[in-house]
């Protein structure tokens, strides 16, 4: 088994770092919790006083009056500390796992085609699931408990020591037993059974949506037996891991309920000694108070073996997490303003791209320079590399040799931050369970609504939201199911259009549609985005006059470039693709 990532260390990127992000609150967290069960003692300690100076049937209630203030005062702050400390503690995880899920986001969207082609599909869904549980869970089950449980060890044992030093060293070795020892036990004996647990539950995780996503498949095959087969006997290994390690605990409750059995008989014998020699019936009132004092703690102390016991799988987690590229290698650190182009010229120089080694090249040598606002039309064949280029140009892929650049910065310049110069439109734009003002302005979230409704004039939509009931708040529903495949593409246009990008990218938004839908939908596109640099990708030429330029993509290089209209007159292959396209 590899050596486990060690959790907390000074290289760790994604646990420790939050403790300096988020330190005030970390230590409001933890000062509530201790408050918590000071109070929870303190509760039993007046109690247990109170209890005992009432038996002696005091001759007045003044007698008993503050101890039966300070049993009502710490009866409510036990309750509200544990309220604030829980609001506390989850608004703390919650902040630390917003931010957590960004960097895991952007991790896996950085040199995506790298990462996600080494990884299946349920591996990739556990760690935007699974892991950032995990994590979570290793500050709200381990790492805040701990330290609230080592902080109570320290404040009880230094108070013991101002009525008995050697009492207090003999406690300080009886909560060491399961503060200390339990814990470092079951970590030890358990390490290897928690790791197997986890990766077979991994990989029972990723048969399970690997069989999801493939359920046509098994179907058609008449095999659906088998895969039913295979995941009990897998989903089996699971529980008898699960049964070894819930053995053990119950086995370790046992130890522990014996071990604070006698830190309670040693507090007894010792208070009993202790106030005894006094002398004077007073005395004796305080024994119940030090020995009920302790029954609270052993909340805060009984858990800390229970997730000591699943440390490994969190460092596993982490370990996972920390193969991912870490984004701040390529964020500027100094706190200087982030560069950006100075035009949009893009330029692809000498690109090679191929999807897998030993496979043929989709681009080959490939070189192309698209100048400023410029409407350029890609044609060609399926699978000659029209969507790829786009993809590149984006960074989703990154190109086996040669260089693209933005303005004379690489595009890998701008990774994370892709939306502010590139917009997309493509066949089918995903279109949100919400309603239209939203999904529109998914484009700029700071956008008025007055802002959104102009862009969605812009795109054409007037007199769709005008017929409306509810104009902008009418709802979507998944998929954008409720409108028009032209209507669909028009909300897209508007989102594009809110984006206010330098470059947009259409990626055969018109397929599907009917030729009149289409006609009046490209000349939208064309007049709304006038300005801006457009690739346009397509199948056909309908529209293609709206184009600066057309390229003709075939074998990884450019076989027709040139004006539509010079086209047309002068390239005979090109007039032989304009009378296939237009003939009816």
């Amino acid at each position: 088994m590899k050596q486990s990532h060690l959790l907390l260390s000074k290289n760790d990127y994604w646990v420790r770092p939050y403790f300096k992000k988020y330190k005030k609150l970390l230590a409001l967290v933890l000062f509530l919790g201790v408050l918590t069960f000071f109070s929870a003692g303190a509760l039993m300690f007046t109690s247990g006083y109170l209890i005992s100076k009432s038996a002696t049937k005091p001759e007045s209630i003044l007698l008993v009056y503050v101890p039966i203030v300070l049993t009502r005062a710490f009866g409510i702050a036990r309750p509200t500390f544990r309220y604030i400390e829980r609001l506390g503690s989850h608004n703390w995880v919650l902040r630390m796992t917003s931010d957590i899920r960004l960097k895991l986001y952007q991790a896996l969207e950085k040199d995506t085609q790298k990462q996600t082609k080494g990884y299946q599909s349920g591996s990739l869904l556990g760690m935007l699931a699974e892991d950032i549980d995990h994590i979570q869970n290793l500050y709200l089950r381990t790492i805040f408990p701990t330290v609230i449980s080592f902080l109570l060890y320290t404040i009880i044992v230094i108070a013991l020591g101002f009525f008995s030093l050697p009492f207090a060293l003999i406690m300080l070795l009886l909560m060491s037993s399961f503060l200390i020892f339990l814990p470092l036990l079951s970590l030890t004996v358990n390490r290897a059974r928690v790791y197997r647990r986890k990766e077979l539950r991994h990989t029972l995780y990723n048969d399970l949506t690997d069989a999801v996503l493939g359920v046509g498949d098994w179907q058609y095959s008449g095999r659906e037996g088998e895969f039913l087969t295979q995941y009990n006997a897998a989903e089996q290994k699971v529980r008898t891991e699960d049964e070894r390690l819930n053995r053990y605990t119950r086995f370790e409750s046992l130890v522990k309920q014996f071990l604070f059995g006698l830190v309670v008989v040693a507090l007894f014998v010792w208070a009993g000694n202790y106030f005894a020699g006094f002398g004077n019936q007073a005395a004796l009132n305080w024994i119940a108070a030090f020995v009920l004092s302790f029954f609270p703690l052993i909340d805060a102390f009984a858990p800390i073996s229970d997730s000591m016991r699943e440390l490994p799988m969190y460092e596993d987690t982490v370990r996972r997490l920390d193969q991912l590229p870490r984004i701040e290698d390529n964020v500027n650190q100094s706190g200087e303003e982030l560069l950006s182009p100075k035009n949009t010229i893009i330029q692809f120089k000498d690109v090679n791209f191929q999807y897998h080694e030993g496979q043929r090249f989709i681009l080959n040598d490939f070189s192309l320079t698209i100048p400023e606002g410029q409407i350029l039309a890609i044609l060609g064949k399926s699978g000659m590399g029209k969507t790829t280029l786009t993809q590149l140009l984006r960074g989703d892929l990154t190109a086996t040799k040669g260089s693209i650049e933005i303005g004379e910065m690489s595009i890998y310049d701008f990774v994370g931050r892709q939306s502010e110069f590139i917009g997309v439109l493509n066949q089918k734009p995903h279109l949100f369970n919400t309603n239209m003002l939203n999904n529109i302005r998914l484009g700029n979230l700071e956008a008025t609504d007055e802002e959104v409704y102009h862009a969605a004039c812009l795109a054409g939509l007037k007199e769709v939201i005008d017929r409306l009931p509810e104009g902008l708040e009418t709802l979507v529903e998944e998929n954008g199911k409720r409108f028009s495949g032209g209507e669909q593409q028009r909300i897209a246009l508007a989102r594009i259009l809110l984006q206010n990008v330098p470059i947009v990218i259409i990626d055969e938004p018109t397929i599907g549609l009917d030729p009149i839908t289409e006609k009046k939908l490209l000349e939208t596109i064309f007049v709304t985005l006038k300005g801006k640099t457009i690739i346009w990708i397509t199948h056909h030429l309908v529209g293609i006059d709206h184009a600066d330029r057309v390229i003709f993509l075939e074998n990884g290089k450019i076989k027709i470039d040139g004006k539509p209209a010079e086209l047309k007159r002068e390239n005979h292959y090109y007039q032989h693709l304009y009378q296939l396209d237009t003939y009816e």
